[in-house]
């Protein structure tokens, strides 16, 4: 049974993956309602957790190439960084902000280290 678990896990991760990636792309570019939040920079806890769980998954979809670990994260980064852009240059509604860059980053590197945490035990 855990064979089979872990199997379904795999193959499924990589479809996680994509559906994650989707989803932050329409989240980030969707015209948001206003919602009042008392809790100032909420928002960039929400970045480094879609983050981290983009960059988890990605990882995970490929453990078993460990040399592509570096690619990955670089290529997350850089879709954070397009994402800001696409934000502030082709929406009327949202704008870009260095600081979620940064929130996106800090995402990144925890997912690579819960990531390489739980692999090490491996």
């Amino acid at each position: 049974m855990p064979k089979l678990t872990k199997s379904l896990f795999k193959d499924n991760f990589f479809v996680i993956a994509i559906g994650i990636t989707i989803s932050i792309a329409y989240l980030s570019l969707m015209k948001m309602p206003k919602v009042e939040v008392n809790i100032s920079n909420i928002d960039k806890f929400y970045h480094s957790f879609a983050y981290f769980t983009l960059s988890f998954c990605w990882l995970f979809s490929f453990y078993k190439k460990p040399n592509l670990k570096k690619i990955i994260v670089i290529s997350c980064i850089i879709y954070g960084i397009i994402i800001e852009v696409i934000q502030d240059t082709l929406t009327l509604y949202r704008t870009g902000d260095f600081r979620d860059v940064l929130a996106n980053t800090v995402g990144i590197v925890l997912g690579l280290f819960v990531y390489n945490q739980i692999f090490k035990k491996f």
